[in-house]
C-alpha cells in the first residue's frame, strides 16, 4: 500500500506532489483535533461518576468538542481541496504529456498497440486516476494517521489495551497488503480485458454504417459481446474476492473492539483500572476502528492507482524516434531516397527502393493495393524511421532534422480526412494557429470552399461534428486542402485525395488541388488517370519495389503494370449499362 502511494507521488509533478504532502501533514492536525474529544469526554465522565459535574466543566468540555469539530472541518476542507486539485491536475497534465509524447513515437506503435489501448489510457485510466487517487490517498492517509493518534492517546490510559489496538492495526494493514498482492494478477487481467473491450466498441462504432447497411447486427456484435462479458467476469471476480477479504478484516476489527471492551471491564473488576478509565477505553474502542474500516474500504483501490500509473508510464516510456536533431532550413526541397528497406515487425514492406524527386516537380505513385505506396510517402515525412538506407531532404538525412523543423516542410491531404469537433475556422487554422480570420478566408477561397462554408448556419463559426460528420466527403476534402494551404509547406503529399469524391465536387476539388500544389514539390498517390498523366515522373510500386519509372507517355510504350493499369481504368470509365433489343 505504502509502495503504491509512493509510486503515485513520484508520478505526480513537483507542484502536485507538494500539495499531497501538505495535505498529509495537515492530516496529522486533523487527527489531533479528533483526538481532542477523548480528554473532553474523559473530564465529563469523571465528573459524572464523582457526582460533581459543574456548569463550568460541562461548558469547557462542550467548548473543546465544538472547537475540535470546527478545526477538524476547516482542516478537512483544506486537505480535500489540496488533494482534489492535486489529483485532477495530475491527470490533466499527464494527458497532455502522453499526447505530446505520442507525437514522436513511430506510427507503428498505433498499429501494434491499437487505438483501444491509447484511448483507454487517455480516458478511463486518467479519469480513474483523478477520481480514485484523490479519494483513496485522502481516506487512507487520514484513516491511518487518525488511528495512530488515537492509539497514542490510549497509551496514556492503559498500555495493555493500547497494544491490542496497535496489534490489530498492524494485522489489519498486513492483511490488506496481502489482499492487494493476491489481487494483482486478476487486476492486470481486468485491465487488459477493459482495453480489449474499448477497442472492440470503437471498432463497432466506427463500422456502424457498414453494419446498418448490410444488417449485420447479430453477427457483428459477436466480437463486442465476448469482450464485454470478459471484462464483466474479471470485474465481478475481483469485487467478490475483495468483498470477502474485507468482510474478514472488518470482522477482525469488530472482534478486536469487543476484546478491548472486555479487557476494560475485566481490569475494572479486578481493581487495576478505574471506572472512568474503563469507560473512556470502551469509547475509544468504538472510535479507533471506524477510521481503520475506512482505510480498508479504500485500500483495495490502491491497486487501481498502481495499475493506472503503470499504464500511463508504459505509454510515456514507449520508444520515440530520435527527435532531438538540429533546426535545419533546407536549401532545396529535393527529396532523395537511397537503398531504403523497411518492415512492419517481421514483414518486409519496402525493399531496396531508390529515387529522387527534384523540388517543384510532381511525382505520382501508382500500383496494386498493398504494394507500399503509402508507406513510402510516410517514410519521406518520417512517420517511421527506415531500417536501412537513407532519405535526404535538401541533401541532409531527415534524421539530422529535429522532428518539428522537418514537419514544417510537409503538408498532407489524406483520402480519409479527419476534422475536429470545432468551428470550421479553427479546423482550417489548425495548419497555422496564429493565422487571422482574413487569412483563413483567403485559404478557404483558394480551396474552393468559401461559398460552401458561408452557406453553413454560422458560417466560419459553425461547429462541425467529430470527424467532420456534418459535411460531405468532398466538403471535408476541401476544408482539409484549405488547412494544407494555410500551412504553406513547400512539399505536399496527397494520399488518394480525390479517390472517393462525387462528380459534383470533383471539379471544385481539382481546382483546390491546383491552388495547393502551385509552385510546390508534390507527391501523390492516385488511381485516376487525369491525376497522374501530367506528373513529371511516375513510380509504379509493386511488392515494395519500383517496378517501373518514367513519364506517362514513356510508360504507355512499355508492356507492364502501368499500361495494364491505365487500360483497365479507361475500360472502367467507358463502361455503360446496355439494354437488350
Amino acid at each position: 500500500m505504502f509502495r503504491t502511494l509512493k509510486k503515485f507521488f513520484d508520478f505526480c509533478a513537483e507542484k502536485e506532489r507538494k500539495q499531497f504532502y501538505l495535505s498529509i501533514f495537515l492530516g496529522v492536525f486533523n487527527a489531533l483535533f479528533i483526538a481532542m474529544r477523548i480528554p473532553a469526554v474523559y473530564v465529563v465522565i469523571k465528573a459524572l461518576l464523582e457526582g460533581g459535574l459543574s456548569k463550568k466543566t460541562a461548558y469547557t468540555a462542550a467548548g473543546i468538542i465544538a472547537a475540535s469539530i470546527v478545526l477538524q472541518t476547516a482542516v478537512s476542507m483544506k486537505t480535500t481541496m489540496l488533494q482534489t486539485r492535486g489529483g485532477y491536475n495530475t491527470a490533466s497534465f499527464k494527458r497532455m504529456e502522453i499526447a505530446e509524447h505520442l507525437r514522436y513515437v513511430p506510427m507503428g506503435y498505433f498499429n501494434s498497440e491499437g487505438l483501444g489501448k491509447v484511448t483507454s489510457i487517455a480516458t478511463n485510466t486518467m479519469e480513474n486516476l483523478s477520481g480514485i487517487a484523490t479519494r483513496c490517498v485522502m481516506v487512507v492517509t487520514k484513516g491511518i494517521i487518525t488511528t495512530l493518534v488515537i492509539i497514542a492517546s490510549m497509551f496514556v490510559f492503559n498500555w495493555k489495551i493500547a497494544l491490542v489496538a496497535l496489534g490489530t492495526m498492524i494485522v489489519y494493514l498486513i492483511g490488506t497488503e496481502l489482499m492487494i498482492r493476491a489481487e494483482r494478477s486478476d487486476s492486470d487481467g481486468a485491465t487488459k480485458a477493459q482495453d480489449k473491450m474499448v477497442a472492440r466498441i470503437l471498432e463497432y462504432v466506427r463500422g456502424i454504417a457498414e453494419i446498418r447497411n448490410f444488417d449485420l447486427f447479430g453477427r457483428s456484435i459477436t466480437d463486442v459481446d465476448p469482450a464485454i462479458d470478459d471484462f464483466t467476469d474479471y470485474s465481478t471476480h475481483l469485487e467478490t474476492t475483495y468483498e470477502i477479504a474485507m468482510f474478514l478484516l472488518s470482522t477482525l476489527n469488530k472482534l478486536s473492539g469487543v476484546v478491548m471492551m472486555l479487557m476494560s471491564i475485566a481490569f475494572y473488576l479486578n481493581g487495576s483500572m478505574s471506572l472512568v478509565y474503563a469507560v473512556t477505553m470502551i469509547i475509544c474502542s468504538f472510535m479507533i476502528f471506524e477510521s481503520l474500516d475506512q482505510v480498508g474500504a479504500f485500500n483495495g483501490l490502491t491497486r487501481t492507482i498502481e495499475n493506472c500509473v503503470d499504464k500511463a508510464n508504459d505509454a510515456l516510456s514507449s520508444p520515440t524516434m530520435d527527435i532531438d536533431g538540429k533546426e535545419i532550413s533546407p536549401e532545396s526541397m529535393t527529396l532523395t531516397v537511397r537503398d531504403v528497406d523497411f518492415s512492419y515487425d517481421t514483414k518486409k514492406i519496402i525493399d531496396g527502393v531508390s529515387f529522387e524527386i527534384p523540388e517543384r516537380t510532381t511525382a505520382a505513385f501508382v500500383g496494386p493495393s498493398g504494394g507500399g505506396k503509402t508507406t513510402i510517402t510516410q517514410l519521406l515525412a518520417r512517420f517511421w524511421d527506415v531500417d536501412k538506407g537513407q532519405i535526404l531532404l535538401g541533401g541532409k538525412d531527415i534524421r539530422e532534422y529535429s522532428y518539428d523543423s522537418l514537419m514544417k516542410n510537409f503538408a498532407f491531404v489524406f483520402q480519409n480526412v479527419y476534422l475536429f469537433s470545432d468551428t470550421v475556422e479553427n479546423n482550417i487554422r489548425f495548419g497555422r494557429p496564429e493565422a487571422s480570420r482574413e487569412e483563413v478566408i483567403e485559404a478557404a477561397k483558394a480551396a474552393c470552399c468559401h461559398d460552401m462554408i458561408m452557406a453553413l448556419p454560422d458560417g466560419y463559426d459553425t461547429v462541425i461534428g467529430e470527424g467532420g460528420a456534418s459535411l460531405s466527403g468532398g466538403e471535408r476534402q476541401r476544408v482539409s486542402i484549405a488547412r494544407a494551404i494555410m500551412k504553406n509547406a513547400p512539399i505536399i503529399i496527397l494520399d488518394e485525395a480525390t479517390a472517393n469524391v462525387d462528380p459534383e465536387n470533383e471539379e471544385l476539388l481539382m481546382k483546390a488541388v491546383d491552388s495547393l500544389t502551385k509552385e510546390r514539390t508534390v507527391i501523390m498517390i492516385a488511381h485516376r488517370l487525369k491525376t497522374v498523366e501530367n506528373a513529371d515522373q511516375i513510380f509504379v510500386i509493386d511488392r515494395g519495389r519500383i517496378a517501373q519509372h518514367g513519364r506517362h507517355e514513356e510508360l504507355m510504350k512499355e508492356k507492364g503494370i502501368y499500361k495494364r493499369y491505365i487500360s483497365e481504368r479507361k475500360e472502367a470509365a467507358g463502361w455503360k449499362l446496355g439494354s437488350r433489343s
